[in-house]
């Protein structure tokens, strides 16, 4: 058997690390269009490689291709054969699995979900999209656990296998440019949906058309959210409508299968921000920093400003310039919030201009931007780097621009 291992990040790793282990007499090669990314990973010398520009293309005649989740398989030359890590953990997964998807809010609504069922005394494996390798976990799974996956559209564009309970957040424009379009977009994420039977359940977002759109296409139990489902929203100890919208999502996901109902509030308790959401970085003279560098597009930077609504609010906001904003929409949102001030950066930063009303300034580094938030932030303002757009205009990724923006707000 010859199996091929297209990209080889975090998850490519943990792909051949599993296949070898299933298939020990098989033959692996890995292919990469980084040339050095096996710099830092040894692998056996029996494994081959094929890396560089154009390593896809090279992809022909495997008897199976695992391709990495950010890879879609319209970038791979052989068409057939094709596998991933998503459809082998579905069709090996021992126990019923609470599958999770949206545009933002599934990593939130994930986590809160493993937060109840820690509380209810569960084991919990959360994977997928939020950072964990599935086939990395699959093998200690066991009858009695729980499993909270995290899908994205690049995992769901070929899952020919939906989740027993789905959850819907809501859907917005994103990975457009990859996809598409936006019609393919919401085509890849429908599959959370469409090959559920009728003994299964989906949870949507009801406000919003796209999430009910994908629901529609499930012949299971359909629950909607945010409005038929209580709890105290009190215990959240994060700000922000979406965090109570995020919260409804994961109690209406396992509600059902709950030993003990006080689970619901001692999970939701614990929860805390994931990082650079809405990720308090610190206090300095009465004046807060909230580092919210998930923000890659225009309805996370809209969440974010009503989340702090309770007070002025100085706001970093910019990055890559995709074609995926309506930048009227954006400056809209700002002019019409607590928004005092604003500091942009990157290629979007003279089209949010444009339209501001309020005061603004285009700077040229982070560093600028950061530092005049400073000087224009007065006793119980808050500063928030909330972009709205995507990072690598100016950093490699939007991890490296959250790690920058904390690394200078920790030295004023």
């Amino acid at each position: 058997m010859n199996i091929a291992i297209a990209g080889y990040g975090l998850e490519g790793r943990a792909n051949l690390e599993y296949f070898r282990a299933k298939y020990p007499d098989a033959t692996f090669t890995i292919f990469d269009e980084n040339p050095h990314v096996l710099d830092n990973y040894s692998v056996n010398e029996e494994v081959l490689f094929v890396g560089g520009e154009g390593a896809f293309d090279k992809i022909q005649g495997f008897d199976m291709v695992v391709r990495t989740a950010g890879l879609l398989p319209n970038k791979i030359a052989q068409t057939d054969k094709h596998w991933s890590s998503t459809r082998e953990f579905f069709a090996e997964c021992p126990v019923p699995i609470i599958g999770v998807t949206g545009t933002k809010g599934k990593g939130t609504t994930c986590t809160m979900t493993r937060d109840i069922l820690r509380a209810d005394g569960r084991k919990v494996y959360l994977v997928g999209n939020i950072g964990v390798p599935a086939l990395e976990v699959l093998p200690r799974i066991n009858p009695n656990d729980a499993v909270v996956y995290e899908l994205s559209s690049f995992q769901l564009c070929d899952l020919d296998t939906s989740p027993h309970t789905a959850v819907v957040v809501r859907i917005e424009a994103e990975h457009v440019d990859i996809h598409g379009d936006f019609a393919s977009y919401i085509n890849a994420k429908s599959n959370i949906t469409k090959h559920q039977t009728s003994d299964d359940t989906v949870i949507y977002y009801e406000k919003n058309k796209y999430s009910q759109q994908i629901a529609d296409l499930s012949p299971g139990h359909k629950i909607p959210y945010p409005d038929d489902i209580e709890f105290n929203e009190k215990i959240l100890k994060v700000p922000g409508v979406h965090y109570v919208e995020n919260a409804k999502a994961a109690i209406a996901a396992v509600r059902d299968i709950l030993r003990d109902k006080t689970s619901i509030e001692k999970g939701l308790s614990n929860f805390r921000a994931m990082p650079h959401r809405l990720e308090l970085v610190r206090e300095l003279d009465g004046v807060k920093y909230y580092d919210d560098n998930f923000s890659t597009g225009f309805p996370s930077l809209e969440v974010a400003v009503k989340a702090l609504a309770q007070n002025d609010i100085v706001l970093i906001a910019g990055g890559k310039d995709r074609g995926l904003n309506n930048y009227g929409d954006i400056a809209q949102a700002i002019n019409n919030s607590t928004v005092k001030q604003v500091f942009l950066i990157g290629e979007t930063a003279p089209k949010i201009a444009a339209k501001l009303h309020i005061e603004h300034k285009i700077c040229s580094t982070l560093t600028e931007a950061i530092l005049k938030s400073h000087q224009a932030a007065k006793p119980g303002d808050v500063v928030l780097m909330s972009p709205g757009a995507a990072s690598f205009d100016m950093f490699e990724s939007f991890y490296d621009r959250a790690e920058q923006f904390q690394k200078e707000v920790k030295k004023l």
